[in-house]
């Protein structure tokens, strides 16, 4: 497979030979900020043109640098790299402004961990809020919801489609069974508080339908007892691992966190855990191949209100070597509730209703901790019932965090295979893939089930949104 074009067919799974890209010159030394098309903001390097350093004043739109020889495009830019670099937040670095840089020096951290736990609650909340209340003007990624990565596939797919003269093209759904959408549900488990609570949040759930999985820390915050991890799996949830300690240090030092990764692998097999999430969303996922779990779920889409700041910019499941990142696609409960001091569904409609338009991962994580109080468990209760209505109109496939680690490897295996006038999907779990095609309709892309009489609700949810 051509280097260039592996990302769009790995995202697509559509024929290799499909998108027939070259590089249109060597590559220059700075990384920096530009677009393709008016709106979609890359972060990498450029053979031609000029890279900004920052987000301020205007970026140069690369679009007319790409020249086509026949079906073949000259990309002055890596889309591998430009990729990989918006989902591994590459570009962060970039972002962060004064007050950020102090968070991160490593005494200002520990000194905050050392006495959070005896902050009079107002005080910490006013310390999380006055850190936070620049959220408002960050350009990048976008908020609510950033879907820049999934748009940069879009629009090189068109680039590609238009060189072949291809007004449609042959591809695998994103999800099982023509599903327009995934939708999972989490909960970390914070306090022994919100240990004692878990059973009767498993009974909110299951009263609405719903499996979920819980993340529990392993170490010094409360006892995990063997009758505690029974439960939650007896019961058909997950049992996954939250960080080592939550001290708020796994990713201060690499030789460290080394050290804290080995024991994390040694509760991952000691659990039979195939799940992880870091605590206060801590990620640094280029050291994520000391880890032997299956998938992690650190890594949130927009980060505006994390410790980390950044965002991965996607609204699908994606991998970082051998783990699959599952991103959190919308807000904890702990930032609406107590940041945003929001205590209604509005948040949260706006974001499930954008990633619906995107066929993505509705991926929700919420605390035991925090919905033991009958004023946030109500709107808690809402969501569910919400996100129920929608799985029963829409055909949203509702499954455990596990279930989509194991659809998105198989799909990463299957093949579009050429049966004359037809295509046949090929690989493990292809009973339950979709054949799509994506269709040009002006400045548009289309998404287009093959055969949507299998799942109507899928073919009346297909995206349609600008490209050019």
């Amino acid at each position: 497979m051509n280097r260039l074009n592996s990302s769009l067919i790995h995202y697509y799974r559509c024929e290799e030979a499909l998108a027939r890209f070259t590089s249109a010159g060597e590559l220059s030394a700075d990384e920096g900020y530009f677009r393709l098309g008016p709106d979609t903001v890359c972060y990498g390097q450029l053979s031609v043109g000029q890279v900004a350093r920052s987000l301020e004043g205007s970026l140069e739109d690369v679009t007319a640098r790409i020249p086509a020889n026949g079906s073949v495009l000259a990309l002055p830019f890596d889309p591998v790299q430009v990729v990989e670099n918006l989902r591994r937040e590459k570009y962060e670095p970039s972002l962060m402004p004064g007050r950020e840089r102090i968070v991160t020096y490593e005494w200002v951290g520990k000194l905050y961990y050392l006495v959070r736990n005896i902050l009079p609650d107002a005080l910490r909340l006013g310390m999380q809020r006055a850190y936070f209340s620049d959220w408002k003007s960050r350009p990048f990624p976008a908020w609510p919801v950033d879907f820049t990565a999934d748009t940069f596939h879009e629009q090189t797919l068109l680039l590609a489609m238009r060189a072949a003269n291809l007004q449609r093209v042959p591809f695998i759904w994103f999800w099982p069974e023509g599903a327009p959408n995934c939708f999972i549900l989490t909960h970390d488990v914070e306090t022994s508080a919100g240990r004692d609570f878990t059973p009767q949040l498993m009974d909110l759930d299951e009263s609405y339908g719903f499996k979920a999985s819980y993340q529990v820390i392993p170490q010094n915050r409360y006892e995990v007892s063997d009758a505690f991890v029974q439960e939650i799996r007896s019961r058909g949830f997950e049992f996954n691992i939250h960080d080592l300690n939550h001290d708020g240090h796994l990713y201060k030092r690499r030789e460290e966190f080394l050290r804290r990764a080995e024991q994390i692998n040694q509760y991952v097999h000691r659990y039979r855990a195939r799940g992880f999430r870091a605590g206060a969303m801590y990620r640094i996922q280029d050291w994520y191949d000391a880890y032997e779990f299956s998938y992690d779920m650190s890594v949130p889409n927009v980060a505006h209100f994390e410790p980390k700041r950044g965002g991965c910019c996607t609204v699908f499941p994606y991998f970082v070597g051998k783990i699959l990142e599952l991103p959190l696609t919308t807000c904890q409960d702990y930032t609406i509730f107590q940041i945003l001091g929001d205590y209604s569904l509005d948040l949260w409609m706006k974001q499930l209703d954008l990633i619906a338009q995107r066929n993505g991962l509705m991926s929700i994580l919420t605390h035991p901790d925090y919905l033991i109080g009958t004023r946030s468990r109500k709107v808690y209760e809402a969501l569910l019932s919400h996100m129920r209505h929608r799985v029963d109109t829409e055909g949203v496939w509702a499954a455990l965090p596990g279930d989509v680690d194991r659809w998105w490897r198989a799909r990463s295996q299957m093949k579009l295979v050429s049966r004359g006038d037809d295509w046949e999907i090929v690989g493990p779990e292809s009973e339950r893939a979709h054949l799509a095609y994506a269709v040009i309709q002006g400045d548009r892309l289309v998404y287009e089930l093959a055969d949507p009489t299998s799942r109507e609700a899928a073919a009346r949810h297909m995206s349609c949104r600008p490209t050019g």
